[in-house]
């Protein structure tokens, strides 16, 4: 299926859906950025802009969120995951370089498990392995209800101050504010398809110790959503990982520190011979 274009808008039709998404720059092997629950790929803007230059990178909003509208299906990890090796197949990807934050590091770690020999690398960022715990799963659910019972706004409200590290809701609020203008955005029932998927998911820890491929896990310290301690089990169960602690950052780690974030990806991504960037300069900034 080709891809259909509208203004600066690009889409394909897959798996009976249009999923939106951005595709610029060049190099054999592509990165794709997943995004996190409930945003939309505008959160890795920064990272497309610096590594446009660089290589070629694509970030999609996943089903049901940003353009990618779906407020009928019900969503899944499994689901997302299948729709991205359909988004790689589309565009004929016979492999990529995937780097997820958050659930999007939940549908990551699905599709390598569905098909390694399709991923040059993997990128884990503010993510974790482990399945929801019965406690957190009830608590998904309770929110879900307190949210058909007119309790959007607060969950809106207490969603961003926790997953941002406190001096960034100090100091950068311009950044706090378009995450939130994203979140606020989401269709209430994508919300509540969202939390059914992240508490229904399955668990990939069991995957990690086979894993062969290259991999980098990276974490902002004060992460409150998915702690430090759960990317450090994942590099200590991924032979040959390699773990980046990001300084002063919580849950979204590369919208809070962008210069460090793409400072420790360009270093990984110098390391792939698939992707030939060792002699890039690491010319990391704002842009």
């Amino acid at each position: 299926m080709a891809a259909t274009t509208a203004g600066n808008t690009t889409y394909i039709h897959i798996n009976n859906h249009d999923l939106y998404y951005d595709d610029i720059g060049k190099s054999d092997i592509p990165i794709i950025f997943l995004h996190g629950f409930p945003f939309d790929k505008s959160m890795w803007q920064n990272q497309m802009n610096y590594f446009k230059t660089k290589c070629r990178v694509l970030a999609y909003d996943i089903r049901g969120f940003g353009q990618s509208v779906d407020t009928e299906s019900a969503l899944s990890i499994d689901m997302f995951a299948n729709d991205l090796m359909a988004f790689m197949d589309a565009l004929q990807l016979k492999k990529a370089v995937i780097c997820g934050l958050s659930m999007g590091g939940y549908i990551a770690l699905q599709a390598v498990a569905k098909a390694p020999e399709r991923f040059e690398a993997l990128i884990l960022c503010d993510t974790q392995c482990i399945a929801d715990t019965p406690e957190v799963k009830e608590n998904r659910y309770k929110t879900i209800a307190c949210i058909e019972n007119g309790g959007l706004k607060a969950f809106y409200e207490g969603f961003i101050k926790k997953v941002f590290h406190e001096d960034a809701l100090t100091h950068k609020k311009a950044v706090v504010a378009q995450l939130s203008e994203v979140v606020y955005n989401n269709e209430v029932q994508s919300i509540k398809q969202g939390l059914m998927a992240l508490a229904e998911r399955s668990e990939t820890c069991s995957i990690l110790s086979n894993l062969s491929l290259d991999t980098l896990i990276l974490c902002g310290r004060q992460d409150a959503v998915t702690p430090l301690s759960e990317s450090e089990k994942m590099h200590a169960a991924i032979h040959g990982s390699a773990l980046r602690v990001i300084e002063n950052a919580g849950h979204v780690s590369n919208l809070e520190q962008p210069e460090a974030f793409n400072a420790y990806l360009l270093g990984f991504l110098k390391t792939l011979p698939g992707l030939d960037l060792e002699h890039v300069r690491d010319d990391v900034g704002m842009v």
